[in-house]
Order: C-alpha cells, then structure tokens, then sequence
C-alpha cells in the first residue's frame, strides 16, 4: 500500500504508508514549531492534497529557519525533513526563497542545505 500527495492533478510523491506517516508526523510537528500552516493536508482515503500558496509560504520559513540556527543537533534532527519538503516543491514547480534564506540565515553560520538539500532533487522518494 502507498499515499499519494497531489497538487492539482499531480502526484509529488506516492511513498509506503509507514514512510507517510512518518513524514505527516514531522509535518505537525514543524508546523507547530513556526506557527503556520504547511498546506499539506490530512491524509483522507490513501491521497493527502497540497495547496500550493500554503505550501510556498511554508517551504520558505522552515527553509529560512533550518539555515537560521546553528545548532548541530537541531540541523541533524531536521535535514532529511527539510529535504524531503524541497523535493516536493521542486516537483511542483515553486521557487524557493534562497535569497530570504541566506538573509534569515546570518554570518558565520553553517550552510546546510545549499550543500545536501538542493541536491536532494536525485534524492528517491520512491523508497519504502
């Protein structure tokens, strides 16, 4: 069995339940964390529906803040996340906020997700 995350009348990623799950999880959690919607909607017969304006606006603040902070630990705990969620808006289309990024991110801190997260296009989603 697999989900499916749509966006109109594409599918952005099919992945097993327990990997849906798992992710959805992570989701709440990160919305909870900055205090706005992600756009990725519940979970409801096997397809989970992305509004894309949400999805933008949440793409470029979790971005923003995963640059932002300094932390190992915390950089270690949220990078495949930050990934996972910049595949998904690559495959639909939105252009994310870099510059506004690098601005949250200020001087002297490490850069993240230039360096594994942009790449993470090659990154399969497809995996169990």
């Amino acid at each position: 069995m697999s989900q499916y995350y749509d966006m109109g009348d594409q599918t952005l990623w099919n992945p097993s339940n327990g990997v849906s799950r798992l992710f959805l999880r992570q989701v709440a959690l990160h919305e909870e964390e900055l205090a706005l919607p992600s756009g990725i909607g519940p979970m409801d017969a096997d397809e989970c529906r992305i509004d894309p304006t949400d999805f933008t606006a949440f793409v470029d603040a979790l971005l923003a803040r995963h640059r932002h902070t300094g932390h190992a630990v915390m950089i270690a705990l949220s990078e495949g996340f930050v990934a996972t969620v910049l595949v998904l808006a690559e495959r639909a289309g939105i252009e994310v906020d870099w510059k506004a990024a690098d601005r949250a991110r200020g001087d002297g801190l490490r850069d993240v997700c230039r360096s594994r997260a942009a790449p993470a296009a090659r990154l399969d989603l497809n995996f169990g």
